[in-house]
């Protein structure tokens, strides 16, 4: 079973665990059922001397619970090979790729086992293994579908007891949201990097009910600029809910987001940072490039129009 997810940028500033774009850096996995009982992991790439090779690996660890919400047999042996393209630790959504990773690689096998098509899994499905292992959907929802994604809990999950809920019946929400044609992401990585509990530790427990009502109007705003109109991308960007919180922790990121915005540039910090994410449009990427300091990598990976995709090897 063949796997490719994109990376992820969550929040684009006011959608805090709501919001999720696709990015094209792409985590590649092989699976393949083996005739000897036991796990062999082999791992190349992004973070590959970092990772573990044993039932720790987070893309292992996703496929086993993904088969114990099925209701599927563990098999006895498994050769799992990850080729990873997606950095680690820079608020890229590298953890939510490999949960998805996990995810439709156990759906894909599990339809191949019984005969049916291991492309054709279940999106809804994925969507909502992967947002419950992830504990937030704004990343993992975005590498399942590709684009930008809006995700809810419905009412059913607010009002449950467990955490297994019922595979016929998602709890995570998500709709898709076309992009502007214009529309572009530029992503400055810096070297350094940043945990994504870290970064969640210094929240704080409460906001104010005005901050609340700033943020959920530039959320709504931030939705019709990417759609429809990029000119109004910097004030959708504003955000006030979990930035400035974390200002210290983010090294010289909220700096940077401070200058590219002060040139007018719609710069947010991707997910839990310490990668900085501007939204643009396409004549003006170069002008953001030249505003990378030393030591960042002004990249421009694209945005995916659809997410993951598994199928059968060969």
């Amino acid at each position: 079973m063949q796997t490719a997810v994109p990376a992820s940028s969550a929040n684009l500033g006011p959608g805090f665990d709501s919001i999720g774009l696709a990015l094209g850096f792409w985590d590649e996995c092989t699976v393949t059922i083996a005739s000897e009982a036991g796990l062999v992991i082999e791992v190349e790439g992004e973070g590959a001397a970092d990772v573990p090779r044993d039932e720790s690996h987070l893309v292992w660890r996703s496929m086993v619970a993904t088969w114990g919400w099925l209701g599927a047999p563990v098999p006895d042996g498994v050769n799992l090979f990850c080729r990873n393209g997606i950095r680690h630790g820079r608020g890229l959504g590298s953890s939510a790729a490999a949960i998805v990773s996990g995810v439709v690689a156990a759906q894909g096998l599990w339809a191949a086992a019984q005969g049916l098509d291991a492309g054709a899994v279940d999106r809804a499905v994925t969507n909502d293994i992967a947002a419950w292992l992830e504990g937030h959907p704004d990343n993992s929802s975005a590498s399942v579908y590709g684009g930008l994604t809006l995700s809810w809990a419905d009412d059913a999950r607010a009002e449950a007891d467990s955490v297994g809920g019922d595979a016929a019946h998602p709890r995570t929400r998500t709709a898709t949201v076309p992009l502007h044609p214009d529309l572009e992401a530029v992503a400055l990585i810096p070297e350094r990097t940043l945990s994504t509990a870290t970064a969640r530790s210094v929240l704080p427990p409460e906001v104010r009910l005005r901050d609340a009502a700033s943020n959920s109007g530039r959320a709504a705003l931030l939705v019709h600029a990417v759609s429809h109109d990029p000119s109004l991308l910097l004030p959708a960007t504003r955000e006030w809910l979990h930035q400035e919180p974390r200002r210290a922790s983010y090294g010289g990121s909220m700096e940077l987001v401070d200058d590219l915005r002060a040139a007018g540039h719609a710069a947010v910090i991707s997910g839990a940072g310490p990668t900085v994410l501007v939204l643009t449009t396409r004549d003006a990427v170069e002008a953001v490039r030249a505003l990378a300091p030393d030591g960042w990598g002004a990249q421009v990976p694209g945005v995916p129009t659809s997410g993951a995709r598994v199928g059968q090897v060969g």
